[in-house]
């Protein structure tokens, strides 16, 4: 985490929209979130400033979400943070930044989805949606969504962090389910839009069951199974195969391995990501364990049956 030099406050935002959006510059305004990369300051009822500030990588992920996600946008079922204005770098605040829709509802690793059948449909639907060939010249993933044999490195180091720190009670069970799912074919398909980081703290609920999804900075193109790890990390006990019952098309059985392991990887990276919060640590988030906790929970359990 590298915080910018420049505190970002509610006078900060007020002025840099009233230099280069001036008829935007008397809405109401109020600090929103602190994200991984982003600050999000609400701007009236319907929209939002995201300005980087924990990240050198953010600047990046605001612009690629800036230029690719207004045209996604109007095929997905559930809300999403559409790009509406561009900031540009200036003598106050030397990054970029956005001014987008605001989308209501409360983050997933606070309030998670309780209706098992209305979130595995909803999931489903809005993944089949997204999940469509993305053009020539689309984004790559950073460091997701092609061979999962190319995270083998990070996911022994997170494990055995983990391991260390007397997190995870059952390694053993943790790396059989990542051992099956390298040795699942890799995706032969072409590549398809992806949002790239399902957690939590990324998806939105209401009345049980999700109601909006945010934070596109990793959109990229590349193999589907990243996202359907979705399944294992969002939705409750035994909704999996609702969930996969319900995407179109049917995944195929080495895709259900893979999104295994894309789900076994992030939930040690959001483990140990609870794990600093809970100890007050810089970059830490407490709500990010139990969910992940739970992952790795279902995953184990399923792969003993």
């Amino acid at each position: 985490m590298t915080h910018t030099d420049i505190e970002i406050t509610a006078e900060l935002v007020r002025d840099l929209l009233c230099d280069q959006h001036p008829d935007l510059a008397d809405h109401p305004l109020k600090l929103g979130a602190r994200g991984w990369d982003n600050q999000l300051w609400r701007l009236g009822d319907d929209l939002a400033v995201r300005l980087p500030w924990a990240t050198q990588t953010a600047d990046a992920l605001l612009r690629k979400e800036y230029a690719w996600l207004p045209d996604l946008a109007p095929h997905l079922p559930l809300p999403v943070p559409v790009p509406q204005r561009l900031g540009e770098p200036s003598e106050r605040f030397p990054r970029p930044w956005m001014v987008t829709t605001w989308v209501p509802g409360k983050p997933a690793d606070r309030a998670p989805a309780t209706r098992t059948v209305e979130a595995a449909d909803t999931l489903a639907a809005f993944l089949t949606a997204l999940h469509r060939p993305a053009p020539s010249g689309a984004p790559a993933g950073r460091d997701r969504g092609g061979p999962l044999t190319d995270s083998a490195e990070g996911f022994a180091k997170m494990l055995a962090s983990a391991t260390e720190l007397g997190l995870v009670p059952d390694p053993d069970g943790v790396r059989a389910v990542w051992e099956d799912a390298t040795a699942a074919p890799d995706w032969a398909g072409p590549a398809l839009w992806l949002h790239g980081d399902l957690h939590p703290a990324n998806v939105l609920t209401a009345d049980g069951t999700f109601c909006g999804v945010i934070d596109f900075g990793d959109l990229f193109a590349g193999d589907p199974a990243c996202d359907l790890a979705a399944a294992w990390i969002l939705l409750p006990d035994g909704a999996a195969d609702r969930f996969y019952g319900a995407y179109e098309p049917t995944p195929d059985v080495a895709t259900l391995r893979r999104a295994r392991g894309w789900a076994t990887l992030k939930a040690l990276a959001c483990i140990l990501i609870g794990d600093a919060g809970v100890h007050g640590r810089p970059g830490g988030k407490p709500t990010w364990g139990p969910p992940a906790h739970a992952t790795l929970r279902r995953l184990i359990a399923t792969a003993r049956r």
